[in-house]
Order: C-alpha cells, then structure tokens, then sequence
C-alpha cells in the first residue's frame, strides 16, 4: 500500500482501528523517520483515546485511555531497549488482553507476547513524503484476514 502524505498515513491508521480489538498485537517496524508514530496516531484517532500521540521514546511506553469505552491504547516504543528482559519489564502481557498495543520497534523483541499479531512495515519512498506500508497476519486473528485489513 502507497501512503502519498503523513494525511493519507494516519487516515489508513484510523481505519485500521475499526478493526482492532481487545488484545490485539501490532508490531511496527522501518527506518527512522518513515512514519511509524504518524500511523499510531491515525489509529489513536480510531481507537478514539487521550491524547496526543508522540513517540514514548524515553517513556518507553505510554497508555491512552479510550474516551469512549474503547479499548485503551499502549504505544510502546522499544527502540531503546536491550532486548527481551526489558521488555519483560514493562510487564505488557499484564494488559494485553484488554488493550490495543502497538510497539514500534518491536521486531524481534514482542513477538512472544501473543501467538496473533499484525506486523507492519513502514518505508519512506525517496525524495517525497510518501510511505509504502507492507502488513503481514500472524496467528489464527488474521488467518482469514486479506494482506491488507481494510480490503476483506
């Protein structure tokens, strides 16, 4: 999937998020700069919860809570973690199941939270804005679930 604009990045996130549900795994990955926190944005725009979205780089992790009786949102951001036994220290399995938890940077790192998960990879295209947004289903949550959520 071609995104042209930042716009076009958090409007395919919002709609995005009318698929997701409770315990859901998003795992984020792709250079800096190519739009990860941008799509978490259009997705918390979805999921309907506060505000606002930024990187949680030095947080690690941030919960937004729904304001409309909505799953809660954790964005998680491991691209300062070391490995798995920090990870295991946000102790995010504790919520999983009643949130959404999208982690950028997670590659390699979160995929042991859950047997379902939606990997996303985001690229810069060069010398322009756009984003090429690839999604993989893992698990029995997205067997029957086309390479692009927002087709089936």
């Amino acid at each position: 999937m071609r995104l042209a604009t930042a716009e076009d990045t958090r409007a395919y996130g919002a709609r995005l998020a009318a698929r997701l549900r409770p315990g859901d795994l998003l795992v984020l990955s792709g250079p800096l700069g190519a739009g990860k926190t941008t799509l978490v944005q259009g997705i918390a725009e979805g999921l309907k919860v506060r505000g606002p979205i930024t990187s949680p780089t030095f947080v690690i992790a941030r919960v937004h809570p729904s304001l409309h009786q909505g799953p809660p949102l954790v964005h998680v951001d491991a691209y300062r973690l070391g490995g798995g036994l920090e990870v295991d220290d946000l102790d995010l399995d504790a919520s999983l199941e009643e949130s959404v938890t999208v982690v950028e940077w997670g590659e390699g790192l979160v995929e042991g939270l859950a047997d379902d998960r939606l990997e996303i990879h985001i690229d810069r295209e060069a010398g322009d804005e756009a984003r090429v947004v690839t999604l993989r289903g893992v698990g029995q949550r997205w067997a029957d679930t086309p390479s692009d959520p927002l087709e089936g």
